[in-house]
């Protein structure tokens, strides 16, 4: 096979991520090239065996180092970045990782004349009084004002196997006998499937994907916060208190949990200041077909897939209640 013949070189910054390794299984389903763009290519090993020999490629790169997101996008035809922060540590800040970062790959592909699938979240918005919120909103205006016919999408919370939602609530239910209701549980989310959004962003990789829109990737149902954790509670087979915590107790909690070194703290302030709105699909998005049914794939539930990674935090594992010997 020639140079010329080669299939496309996608480049996928935070491929080693929970949503980046999906992408990177999908786009070497369809036979691309991939480079993932990741700070340590050691220990990202694990994603070559998801395509053929010499397939996926690993380069390091951080998005905070202007030269190392060229050098990560040179030759390549497609650019996809999975990049994002729940919160800060260090120098990895909103502001350098999901504003100035993201700004740097949209640049740099706009250099190299490729395209340009941007992963956002519901509930960006350049407003927004959470720093998370705001700088993905500012991320989205610059890519658009950088490469007009980039393709964003913004997914509510995503579940899978890796997810950091109804695992870490799962691992929570296992040494607490209560789990908080932030803010009385009433948020609303729209949980969506990791690959249904890696599905997405392949189809966006294709061509298949209207250029210069912003998607919002929601599952079949909104449930509550509260009906988030019974649903977990539910298929591990725990039995759990859910209590009220308010906003402010919430955030108080979070500020003195990130004053303890080397700890990660449960929930931060920001992430209080998200959870006081809800992230649901809007409606704009449903009428103009800007969501997974209007690109055709079929949102998966939560209730068919959740029990395939959580089974592990049941009380037996996955013997619980089957009457089976170990």
């Amino acid at each position: 096979m020639t140079l010329a013949n080669l299939p496309p070189l996608v480049t996928v910054f935070g491929g080693s991520g929970f949503v980046g390794r999906h992408v990177v299984r999908a786009l070497a389903k369809r036979g691309y090239r991939i480079r993932v763009a990741v700070r340590r290519p050691d220990l990202a090993g694990f994603l070559q065996p998801l395509g053929n020999v010499g397939q996926i490629s690993l380069v390091q790169a951080n998005l905070r180092y202007r030269n190392s997101i060229d050098r990560a996008i040179d030759g390549a035809s497609h650019v996809v970045n999975c990049v994002g922060i729940l919160q800060e540590t260090g120098r990895n800040t909103f502001d350098a990782v999901q504003e100035f970062g993201a700004r740097a790959v949209a640049e740099a592909a706009r250099n190299a004349g490729a395209t340009l699938a941007h992963i956002s979240a519901i509930g960006a918005n350049a407003n927004s009084d959470s720093d998370y919120g705001r700088t993905k909103g500012r991320a989205e205006a610059a890519i658009l004002s950088i490469k007009p016919d980039a393709v964003i999408f913004r997914p509510s919370i995503v579940f899978g196997p890796e997810d950091s939602f109804f695992n870490k609530f799962a691992d929570m239910a296992r040494m607490s006998p209560v789990l908080p209701l932030v803010g009385g549980g009433k948020t609303k989310f729209q949980p969506v499937y990791v690959e249904d959004v890696a599905e997405a962003v392949a189809r966006a990789v294709d061509g298949k994907v209207p250029a210069g829109k912003v998607y919002e990737l929601g599952g079949p149902e909104v449930l509550s916060f509260r009906e988030c954790l019974e649903t977990m509670l539910k298929v591990t087979s725990r039995k759990n208190r859910l209590v009220s915590l308010p906003f402010g107790i919430a955030s108080m909690i979070g500020s003195i949990a990130s004053l303890i070194p080397f700890v990660t703290p449960p929930i931060t302030p920001d992430q209080v200041r998200l959870l006081k709105r809800d992230n649901v699909v809007s409606a704009e998005a449903e009428s103009e077909g800007r969501t997974l049914k209007g690109l055709g794939i079929v949102p998966t539930m939560a209730a068919s897939v959740l029990e395939s990674y959580l089974v592990q935090y049941r009380p037996h594992g996955q013997y619980t209640g089957s009457g089976k010997a170990a």
